[in-house]
């Protein structure tokens, strides 16, 4: 049971698309291996045994900031969901942190800050009692914590407080658990210097917002010890027939599974945005979308064989060292190798 009566909790259960998961290569290379005859069932309960439980993992995320900086924005962009209401009013849209639940992944949405020192202080003890939440394993509910900045504004009092004085005191040791992502970027300068029509920062605005990227890392080091690196992106928006799209959500991804834990990162393939124009546009510092996919097939090859010590059959079939087995084993290894690359070309 994850949820408990000491913090104000709110479940919803996300819409998904029919076909959204169709194409998902967990179930894929499931498949291909119940179908193939030449493994043997010794190494075919092994791996179905590992990928049952790599399908039924859950990544909790924690995604908090102040009031207006897009959290709404960024969930849908990021896993495809109207899930989370985009607030367009004066009010917060989300009074109590409340839970999202897709596939694999587990949002805690928090209530923006800024809205009154005691609404501010009962929001931050319920922010501090899930960090330190634990599973019935003793294991931390949190696997990852996203802050959120709004980078169209210069005030970002109230997030540093919340970052250097609630955050990483909760956080213990484990600091790596916390990412730090400025969105709006576009917004950023009053919105000048911003090329809508190829969607990306004119060099003025990059070298504003690489320099709100270190005085933010400086003054939370400087406040705490903690050394985090922030990146800037922005979530797009969707108003009626009007829209632009995210620029830089393929780094943010890239930033979020750098943080995850590898053996949990495979199971976002169930959730990520398959909108190909979602990751179209980013700096280009780095390729972000070859990352995430290498980062993804590396976390299935892993858990797959996990425990496999059996003569190296589990090991050829996913691309290690271990004895030949065989050409019909070989075409299994091309058909899951195939299963992975045809779900992230339908969207990368």
């Amino acid at each position: 049971m994850l949820l408990d009566h000491t913090a104000n909790f709110k479940t919803r259960q996300s819409y998904q698309e029919p076909s959204m998961h169709a194409n998902n290569p967990l179930s894929a290379i499931i498949d291909s291996v119940m179908k193939d005859q030449q493994i043997s069932e010794e190494s075919k309960n092994i791996i179905l045994r590992n990928l049952t439980q790599l399908k039924n993992t859950k990544v909790n995320i924690l995604i908090t900031g102040a009031t207006g900086c897009g959290k709404s924005s960024t969930i849908n962009a990021l896993f495809n969901t109207e899930v989370a209401k985009v607030g367009q009013g004066v009010d917060p849209e989300t009074m109590d942190i409340t839970q999202y639940e897709l596939e694999n992944i587990i949002l805690f949405d928090s209530p923006g800050l800024g809205d009154g020192k005691e609404a501010d202080r009962r929001h931050s003890k319920n922010i501090t009692d899930l960090l330190l939440k634990r599973e019935a394993d003793g294991n931390l509910l949190i696997d990852l914590v996203l802050v959120i900045l709004d980078g169209s504004s210069r005030d970002l009092g109230t997030s540093f407080e919340l970052i250097e004085n609630v955050i990483i005191p909760s956080l213990g040791s484990d600091t790596s658990r916390l990412l730090i992502a400025i969105n709006q970027a576009d917004m950023a300068m009053k919105g000048r210097f911003w090329d809508k029509e190829n969607n990306q920062p004119e060099p003025q605005l990059i070298q504003f917002l690489n320099e709100k990227v270190e005085s933010t890392r400086r003054r939370i080091h400087e406040a705490t010890g903690v050394d985090v690196t922030p990146i800037y992106y922005s979530a797009g928006y969707k108003e009626g027939r009007d829209m632009q799209n995210p620029y830089n959500l393929s780094k943010l991804l890239a930033h979020i599974l750098r943080h995850t834990k590898q053996e949990k990162r495979a199971v976002f393939v169930q959730d990520i945005n398959q909108d190909k124009r979602m990751w179209e546009d980013d700096d280009e510092l780095e390729d972000y979308r070859t990352e995430i996919k290498q980062s993804i097939f590396e976390s299935i090859k892993s858990a797959a064989s996990k425990g496999a010590d059996i003569g190296g059959e589990i090991g050829s079939l996913f691309g290690a060292p271990g004895r030949a087995i065989g050409s019909a084993v070989g075409a299994v290894v091309g058909g899951v190798v195939g299963a992975v690359t045809s779900f992230f070309s339908s969207w990368f």
